[in-house]
């Protein structure tokens, strides 16, 4: 029999911490952009063109974690059958993190839970399968709850239902685990819906860890692949070459396979390994690699402390992560995913024939299963296993709307939801200059509200984010200075200076109103202000604390921070902060606790 229960994870694992209060106005760094632009397909181009974000509101950061690791409880849920064992993280994004068949883990399950900044809120973890609904990157959702419970199959088993809005889209999604009793491969339902008027760009990847040996192959229906390997190039390379083992590559890459089939495995020596296939719709699929640099083996460390390598396969609604679709109003999409094993003559496998190796390859046809699968779309779920946030209540408050299959029940609404319904009640927001305000609400209809409702400090600050998420950059600077003109405070000046060309004078007026919050000070540190610091700052302090003695042309003292060892907790992929600091102060080799470069 199939069978659905709770259980508990207990694994040496970080606090994630408290969000940081400072709305993110933009990216650490610029959505990637490709150079070559002209020279691609039309509509791959028109993908590239389309959808783009450039920040996360209304989100904030999850910036708060550390890499001290206790051992720690991690609620999880189990549907198994006699064959296979899926383990699913409800307060993790709905993350699959392990699944078992016949006593072997097919994906990489990492030992600990340890947020790095890779996401888009920053905090990110490695392993299992990641569900990325939102914009190029990983989902604001990785390191949030979702909302989870039990529904009827269509073969009467038991189907983990879980679901969210996505926030920054404003979208809801839902995804459903199916077990049939004799099934060696879990299914995995998705269903994305547009609720709204108006078209919405649409980004899906789902995102495989699996373990990388050095005689792991990946393998997928395709004779080339677009590779982009940071440079800002998209180009079109041949499969296989050397790419479909990435052990032997050097430094972190993308591959995006152009398949004739929707389909990708990745096998060890013996032939053995995972396969995900899926309908249709899930067309695009992709090999992510860190390569075998001192850079690309650090950061697999950095992750998964103790474990071995990992590598990434992935599957998404476009050819590539640089593109978005369009979903017209009021349509949804649904598809359907299967997780398993691979097992087929290595022999074959690992051969030269590359059209033989991947015919090889049996993947399961899954049109039977989604015509069932879709039967039960609607069915209301059973008592709740996990509890989501409050914000697809709040939205299906102000915008009533038939969702069936997905409640957003009102008793998940909490206190950061209060002043919004304040606010729909005809109540503006209000509060203390001196106390953290809420997050901002930014889509159209929240934006709205808030331009025609009585003016106080507050409600000219959430209209500067509101305006600054829509672009109306030069009016969201017009808001912020009426904010701080109604009542001197720490998070309109803070924005403008994030926006003004000379911000030194806005973040020491800041950080005297808030001296005590560390994002903050990070931030006017940076802006090159001089506030008093710890004595021995940590973390990206101490990294600041260094270049600012470099800056001062004190290079022993900036040797000096680097010699006696730090750790910056949420060092961005893709940042070379350390070793370029290292290489203006040193000609000494680069220390490998230092290095994270990726290229």
């Amino acid at each position: 029999m199939t069978r659905l229960y709770r259980t508990t994870l207990v694994l040496p694992a970080a606090e994630l911490g408290p969000e940081n209060p400072l709305p993110p106005l933009v990216k650490p760094e610029a959505v990637a952009s490709v150079s070559n632009v002209d020279e691609l397909p039309p509509d791959l181009a028109a993908g590239l063109a389309y959808g783009r974000l450039d920040h996360v509101l209304p989100c904030r950061l999850q910036d708060g974690y550390s890499r001290s690791r206790t051992e720690r409880e991690l609620p999880a849920l189990v549907l198994e059958n006699d064959r296979v064992r899926a383990t699913i993280l409800p307060t993790l994004g709905g993350r699959l993190y392990s699944l078992v068949h016949n006593g072997r883990e097919l994906l990489y399950r990492n030992p600990v839970f340890q947020p790095a900044n890779l996401a888009l809120r920053d905090a990110w973890f490695a392993g299992g399968v990641e569900w990325n609904l939102g914009s190029t990157g990983h989902t604001t959702l990785t390191c949030a709850p979702m909302f989870a419970a039990s529904v009827e199959g269509p073969d009467g088993t038991p189907v983990l239902r879980l679901w969210e809005w996505e926030r920054t889209r404003d979208l809801p999604y839902q995804l459903d685990f199916w077990l049939p009793e004799d099934s060696d491969f879990l299914l995995v339902g998705v269903r994305i819906r547009n609720p709204h008027p108006h078209d919405v760009p649409v980004y899906w990847w789902s995102n495989i860890a699996v373990p990388q040996t050095p005689d792991t192959r990946v393998l997928a229906p395709a004779s080339q692949a677009w590779h982009y390997g940071y440079s800002g190039r998209l180009d079109l390379v041949d499969v296989p070459g050397a790419l479909t083992y990435p052990a032997r590559a050097e430094s972190a890459a993308d591959y995006f396979f152009e398949c004739s089939k929707p389909w990708i495995a990745a096998v060890d020596g013996a032939g053995r390994g995972l396969l995900q296939t899926s309908t249709e719709r899930l067309r695009g699929r992709k090999l992510f690699l860190w390569g075998e640099s001192a850079g690309g083996r650090r950061w697999q460390e950095w992750l998964a402390p103790g474990a071995g390598g990992y590598l990434e396969i992935q599957a998404g609604l476009a050819r590539t992560q640089l593109e978005h679709l369009r979903l017209p109003a009021g349509e949804s999409w649904d598809w359907l995913e299967a997780y398993g094993p691979i097992s087929a003559d290595p022999a074959v496998i690992h051969g030269d024939d590359w059209q033989a190796a991947t015919g090889a390859v049996v993947a399961p046809v899954l049109a039977g299963y989604h015509n069932e699968w879709r039967k039960i779309l609607d069915v209301e779920p059973e008592s709740l296993l996990a509890t989501g946030s409050g914000w697809g209540a709040l939205e299906a408050r102000r915008m009533p709307t038939c969702l069936p299959g997905t409640p957003f029940p009102s008793e998940s609404l909490g206190p950061e939801q209060e002043p919004w319904l304040s606010l729909l009640d005809g109540v503006p927001p209000d509060g203390d200059p001196a106390s953290v305000p809420p997050s901002t609400l930014v889509n159209r209809y929240w934006a709205d509200l808030l331009e025609h409702t009585p003016d106080n400090w507050l409600t000219w600050y959430h209209r500067g984010v509101a305006r600054w998420a829509a672009g109306r950059h030069d009016a969201a600077r017009e808001a912020w200075t009426a904010s701080v003109a109604a009542a001197e405070n720490a998070w309109a000046l803070r924005c403008l200076a994030v926006v003004a060309d000379d911000p030194a004078e806005l973040y020491e007026r800041a950080v005297k109103l808030a001296p005590d919050l560390e994002p903050l000070l990070v931030e006017a540190v940076a802006a090159g202000c001089t506030p008093e610091l710890p004595a021995e700052p940590a973390g990206r302090l101490a990294l600041l604390a260094a270049q600012a003695r470099l800056a001062a042309g004190d290079v022993s003292g900036a040797r000096a921070v680097f010699d006696a060892g730090f750790e910056v907790a949420n060092i961005r992929e893709g940042e070379t902060s350390l070793s370029d600091t290292w290489a203006a102060l040193s000609s000494d080799p680069l220390p490998e606790r230092y290095d994270f470069r990726m290229k």
